[in-house]
């Protein structure tokens, strides 16, 4: 069931309370000065709109710009008697459509070479920082019903929480580790899913006049609200409610990524990883396999951890500071004290070693995975399979029982039969699944091959 305005508003006026943080709902400005944009800046956009649409009313120009339809009109109708526009049809009440008269086309064309963004009309970067103030990860504090919740359908020790818990609300600083295969990167991706509050974004930012595109559907997720009757005013559409960001980065994040991107070509800004993590989760996954080094990639990270603040370069070379206001959390295979000076590693508070499951868990996510996979679940096939090819042969890992069954799986739609568990089907799946050849045979197999 989604929330109504006022259910957020009264949320917020409880946690206000408590933690002292006044409740942040950007509202409706009333005129182009409370935008805090100049109007050069919106004209631009108007015009270049026009420029890719042809022909749109007034409605849908403010629909676009994500602004009050009383700001645009009177900026039409300035643009109209400027001879900038042009009536091109009526539109319903007070409403035309427009279309660029010559004039106002090589306005478009000019704003279009310095840059190609045409949408929501930004928000002033000033009012992004009161944002992240007022709606800090840090203000929010689950407790072990949210973890528990947040990591349901999970097999873990049953110390787990007790470790996880106290990290979770300190916010600062997290690095889970161990062998590959038994759930870091689950576990780390579903942190996000703890905090049950909504945050708002701005879709674009306003930052030493460059537009900086803010919102990415990858890691920002929309929340639907309910109109409130109530309030007679409502949310600056210029504004996404979402729930906290989950941004995930892999192997393939290097430094770059860690600045404001920009496309010469179009001239567009495009909100660097730390921005679009801000108020909400920023994993950084497979630590230690980036193209750059463990201390160059967590140097870049040391005022952050600190000092909660960043220095980001925008394209003309000028600096801005921003805040940092995500929870950072490092998943490694490798154990961080052998990767890592002890200066760094204080840097990271909480350490957290994910081991392999015992055979109990092992068993436990077997059925649950079956259970998921609609097989029966055979316990005679399973002991079978831990007797012949775990037990003293191999360690569990937790992603084993799911990479087995989706072998079986796939063995059954070759054969053109339903999937089942089988000692003979479990012997093909890890035949498939591991290297079953022990060392000698593998060194008489490649002889033969070299032979040959």
């Amino acid at each position: 069931m989604s929330l109504t305005l006022r259910d957020i508003l009264n949320s917020q006026k409880v946690k206000s309370e408590s933690d002292a943080i006044t409740p942040f709902l950007p509202m409706t400005p009333v005129s182009l000065e409370e935008t805090g944009l100049n109007r050069i800046l919106v004209e631009d956009l108007i015009c270049k709109l026009l420029l890719a649409h042809g022909s749109l009313s007034g409605r849908e120009i403010a629909r676009l710009l994500a602004l009050p339809l009383k700001i645009i009109s009177d900026l039409l109708y300035d643009l109209k008697q400027r001879l900038i526009l042009a009536y091109q049809d009526t539109a319903g009440v007070n409403d035309f459509d427009y279309i660029l008269t010559e004039t106002g086309r090589e306005k478009g064309l000019s704003a279009r070479e310095q840059s190609a963004y045409i949408g929501a009309a930004p928000v002033p970067f000033a009012d992004y920082l009161e944002s992240v103030e007022r709606q800090t990860i840090r203000s929010e504090h689950p407790g072990k019903a949210q973890l528990e919740a947040a990591l349901k359908g999970l097999v873990l020790p049953d110390d787990f929480f007790q470790l996880l818990g106290p990290a979770i609300n300190s916010a600062k600083g997290l690095f889970i580790y161990g062998a590959p295969g038994n759930g870091k990167t689950e576990v780390a991706t579903r942190i996000a899913d703890c905090y049950t509050d909504t945050v708002f974004i701005p879709r674009t930012l306003l930052v030493g006049g460059h537009l900086i595109q803010l919102y990415d559907p990858r890691c920002h997720f929309e929340v639907e609200e309910e109109a409130d009757k109530a309030l007679t005013t409502l949310p600056d559409k210029r504004w996404l409610r979402i729930k906290r960001p989950a941004v995930v980065v892999g192997g393939e994040m290097d430094l770059d990524s860690l600045e404001v991107g920009f496309n010469a070509h179009t001239g567009i800004c495009e909100a660097s990883l730390q921005l679009k993590g801000n108020s909400g989760v920023f994993v950084v996954d497979d630590f230690g396999r980036q193209r750059i080094g463990p201390d160059k990639l967590l140097n870049r990270w040391i005022l952050p951890l600190e000092k909660s603040i960043d220095f980001l370069t925008l394209p003309d070379g000028s600096k801005v500071q921003v805040p940092f206001n995500a929870f950072l959390v490092f998943c490694s295979n490798f154990d961080p004290g052998r990767i890592l000076e002890e200066a760094f590693l204080r840097k990271i508070p909480y350490k957290i070693f994910m081991d392999d499951p015992d055979e109990r868990a092992f068993v436990q996510i077997f059925r649950q995975m079956t259970e998921q996979y609609d097989i029966a679940y055979e316990a005679d096939c399973v002991e079978y399979l831990l007797e012949k090819h775990f037990r003293n042969i191999r360690s569990m890992r937790g992603c084993h029982p799911r990479d087995i069954l989706q072998q079986l799986i796939h063995i059954a739609r070759y054969e053109n039969r339903p999937p089942v568990m089988t000692t003979a089907d479990l012997d093909r799946a890890v035949q498939l699944y591991f290297s079953v050849m022990d060392g000698e045979q593998f060194t008489q197999k490649t002889a033969q091959i070299d032979h040959a």
